[in-house]
């Protein structure tokens, strides 16, 4: 990422604030991101012998962290993006303290509920960003934020199951949680945003209401709808990608499965910047392809009987991936002009883990219906059906916050 790139005129903030900021999210996602999916092994030592919670656990952070972004949004914008940033962080290394060392499936279940509603570090991060940068800086940084989040839920997994051989991955959630907690130390020595025009250390002047001062590319309700959509769309091929897997390839290792289930979230990883570069002039376009190379994708899942067919589709599917995710994050950050950026990226996490419930509830009951095939084929309509109708969408227009 160039220095030029990130240059915005505010308060002295640039690209060293914007790594530090998404290495933070990085290591505080670690826990969040990489010990869910061992939930099964960790509810039998609570008393759910059979882990039959798993499903709900799965998701209770998810829809708890849903409700409570707008709120903590909304605060941040009155109290200081910083102040709710650290809190944030501090929330979820309670929380981690509180399920590594629960001793009842009630008082870890209580963790979770706590994990949701006092963590949301993605939306505080971003809203911390958006009051300090605007425009293309925004987007590219919103980039690396994803970024982080994609080499988080590579990353994670892969350690918790090394440790696992020496520490539970119940007690792994208590170890963990010094992870939120040196970011909080890190995210303490950067300074608060300032927005433009405003002397550093003024007191915060922003009016309850904004609205931008010319018409964005899309609308903050459309943007809301892509938004879930979206998420959505990818999600839903995530919770059933193993037994998938095994249904077509019986006997694939496990190190195959956690190839492909990576795969998408490694394009990513590998094309992001350059994706930007590319579409971050016509947003909608690349936003259009990105759920096309989904629905495709996503289609070529219910077909693909081959180890080569699986890798293309999976990596199809990250080209949508990537594409969706970017351009997003580009109407994002045209959005947030003239907005309050806590709310407004607060209220975006809220539909953004709205789809991924959705998500998950509908893949399992499609998945218990019709077979593991399900949802990767209701995704990918979910996602053709956007795709056609997106260059016929008027999204763009002027609406207050």
């Amino acid at each position: 990422m160039s220095a030029q790139a990130l240059r915005i005129p505010r308060s002295g903030f640039g690209r060293g604030q914007v790594h530090a900021v998404a290495g933070c999210y990085f290591v505080a996602s670690f826990a969040a991101l990489g010990l869910p999916p061992y939930l099964t092994e960790i509810l039998p030592g609570l008393g759910d012998r059979e882990a039959r919670w798993a499903g709900v656990l799965y998701v209770v952070p998810t829809v708890f962290g849903a409700l409570g972004a707008p709120l903590w949004g909304r605060l941040a914008d009155r109290f200081g993006r910083k102040r709710l940033l650290l809190r944030a962080q501090l929330g979820l290394a309670v929380s981690f303290l509180l399920a590594g060392w629960a001793d009842s499936l009630a008082t870890f279940t209580v963790a979770l509920v706590l994990q949701g509603i006092l963590g949301g570090t993605f939306a505080a991060s971003n809203g911390y960003l958006g009051a300090a940068l605007e425009g293309p800086a925004l987007s590219r940084a919103l980039t690396l934020m994803q970024g982080s989040a994609r080499a988080a839920l590579v990353a994670a997994p892969i350690v918790v199951g090394s440790l696992s051989g020496w520490l539970s991955p119940h007690r792994q959630y208590a170890l963990l949680a010094v992870l939120p907690l040196t970011a909080a130390l890190l995210l303490a020595a950067l300074p608060e945003p300032t927005p433009a025009g405003q002397p550093a250390g003024q007191p915060r002047r922003e009016p309850e209401t904004a609205v931008t001062e010319a018409p964005a590319r899309v609308s903050l309700r459309g943007l809301y709808a892509l938004e879930f959509t979206f998420v959505f769309s990818t999600v839903i091929s995530f919770p059933y990608l193993i037994e998938l897997v095994d249904d077509r390839l019986p006997g694939t290792s496990p190190t195959v499965t956690g190839v492909l289930f990576a795969l998408p979230h490694l394009c990513y990883l590998v094309s992001a910047l350059t994706v930007h570069s590319v579409f971050r002039d016509r947003p909608r376009a690349g936003l259009a392809l990105g759920f096309a190379c989904i629905a495709l994708g996503l289609a070529g899942h219910g077909i693909a009987d081959s180890l080569p067919a699986l890798v293309a589709v999976r990596l199809l599917l990250g080209a949508g991936l990537t594409l969706g995710l970017v351009c997003l994050s580009v109407l994002a950050a045209d959005c947030a002009k003239g907005r309050s950026p806590g709310r407004m990226f607060g209220s975006l996490e809220l539909f953004s883990k709205a789809g991924a419930v959705a998500a998950g509830v509908t893949a399992a009951a499609g998945s218990v219906r019709y077979g593991p095939t399900a949802p990767v084929l209701i995704g990918g309509a979910a996602a053709a059906v956007t795709a056609a109708l997106l260059p016929t969408l008027h999204l763009r227009t002027r609406w207050s916050h």
